[in-house]
């Protein structure tokens, strides 16, 4: 049986705290591919299909045909930044699109401004700005986003609205007393704790205003027990967290079939150049640490050493950015991975991946809105690992542990979908193929 969605009609809102290479390469895309100018390259929402049934039924539909998702037409963008360019000014520091493919979207562009932003340079030293909150406590800022939520939804006359995070990686923290609750947290708020971070404050602002929430940076937020508690009083999704594009991406990729074919690993060694403001944020030794964790976090999930120690038990992983200003948005990452087959013996791997980091981070952004939206208008809440798909570090209830091997996160998204639109899941069994019981 189907579940009930609401269709998608009507205008959406996309907020994005962080107008800055991410965000501006995303809209400007979404621009260009409603003027017929390009194409959604890497989405799986606009060009993903999806089996249903039998393979010898042929039933092979876009899922944006299986299921009701927002046009690209009815999508509005807002956000705030640190700097106060607007999106065109903001693409074109950005770099990554070329001046002659954002000079066709220049007017849409120019129209979008960031909002003051709430920021503290406690939590991200490499940075600063003057387009930011001046506000006496954590709770003002908080009602102040909210404010600006409530109005960027008037002014627009929104039907409703989703938000992703693009912004800075925010120095590590763990999750403290002030983490624990809602109660906890709001009396954090009041009394500034330093331990509420800018991206706390965000993702708090946005479930109390009702807007479902992605986090697709490392920062501890929304994994948090009492961004999870309130996610589930207000009844709106989250998901996260850290963006999975490149080196990760590749690890989630090639991990799995070492596992699959049982080789031993002795060692990955990955390192990373990047040259935008990622890569400065990132040259800061705590915001670093965000992302260690997050890149660290995957090798071990997938491999579950606990259950392969003859294989895995001993491996060592190491992970470095480093800061190049001459690389840009162009990240470049090298691996060298030490194998074990057969009787024990050596083999090895290398990769040089020279990839875009915001080419691939964009429709990233576009799915998550889209699937956020969707989430909410079939009234799904809380945590949606369904959507694990398309982070380094993705969020699970409590007491599971996340999955990282990217083909078992394609088959649940695809079956999450087969389920909402009542088609029959997908076990790729086949037995009645070959044998008629």
């Amino acid at each position: 049986m189907a579940r009930k969605i609401q269709p998608a009609q009507g205008k959406l809102g996309v907020l994005l705290p962080g107008l800055g290479a991410v965000s501006t390469t995303f809209i400007a895309g979404v621009l260009r591919i409603r003027k017929g100018l390009s194409h959604p390259i890497g989405s799986l929402t606009q060009w993903g299909t999806i089996r249903l049934g039998k393979r010898t039924e042929n039933r092979v539909p876009r899922i944006n045909q299986l299921v009701s998702l927002a046009n690209l037409q009815d999508l509005v963008f807002g956000g705030w930044d640190i700097f106060e360019d607007n999106c065109f000014e903001a693409a074109m520091r950005a770099g990554v699109l070329q001046k002659e493919q954002l000079l066709e979207v220049r007017e849409e562009l120019e129209a979008i401004k960031p909002m003051k932003a709430v920021f503290s340079r406690d939590w991200v030293k490499k940075l600063d700005g003057p387009n930011v909150k001046q506000l006496a406590t954590k709770w003002d800022q908080a009602q102040a986003l909210i404010d600006d939520i409530h109005g960027f939804i008037d002014t627009n006359r929104l039907d409703r609205a989703v938000a992703v995070w693009c912004a800075s990686t925010e120095v590590h923290t763990d999750v403290g007393p002030v983490h624990q609750s809602v109660e906890a947290f709001e009396k954090g708020l009041k009394e500034n704790h330093e331990s509420i971070s800018p991206a706390m404050i965000y993702a708090y602002a946005h479930l109390m205003a009702g807007v479902p929430y992605a986090n697709g940076a490392p920062n501890l937020a929304l994994d948090t027990p009492a961004l999870v508690e309130l996610a589930m009083d207000r009844k709106m999704p989250i998901a996260g967290k850290d963006f999975k594009t490149g080196q990760t991406l590749m690890k989630t990729i090639l991990a799995p079939g070492l596992k699959a074919r049982l080789l031993g690993l002795n060692g990955w060694y990955s390192t990373n150049i990047l040259g935008n403001r990622d890569g400065e944020v990132l040259d800061d030794p705590g915001s670093f640490k965000s992302k260690e964790v997050s890149k660290l976090s995957v090798l071990e999930m997938i491999l579950q050493a606990d259950k392969y120690p003859e294989l895995y038990g001993k491996y060592n992983h190491k992970v470095r950015i480093d800061y190049y200003p001459p690389r840009g948005d162009n990240k470049e990452g090298w691996d060298n991975i030490d194998l074990f087959g057969w009787l024990g013996y050596p083999m090895q791997m290398k990769i040089n991946f020279l990839c875009r980091d915001s080419i691939l981070a964009a429709p990233i952004v576009l799915d998550l809105a889209l699937f956020m939206d969707l989430a909410r208008r079939a009234d799904m809440y809380g945590i949606q690992e369904w959507l694990s798909f398309y982070f380094k570090s993705p969020q699970a209830a409590a007491g599971l542990y996340p999955e990282h091997d990217l083909f078992i996160q394609m088959q649940k998204l695809k079956n999450t979908l087969r389920h909402m639109a009542g088609e029959e899941l997908i076990t790729h069994l086949g037995w009645d193929y070959y044998y008629n019981d």
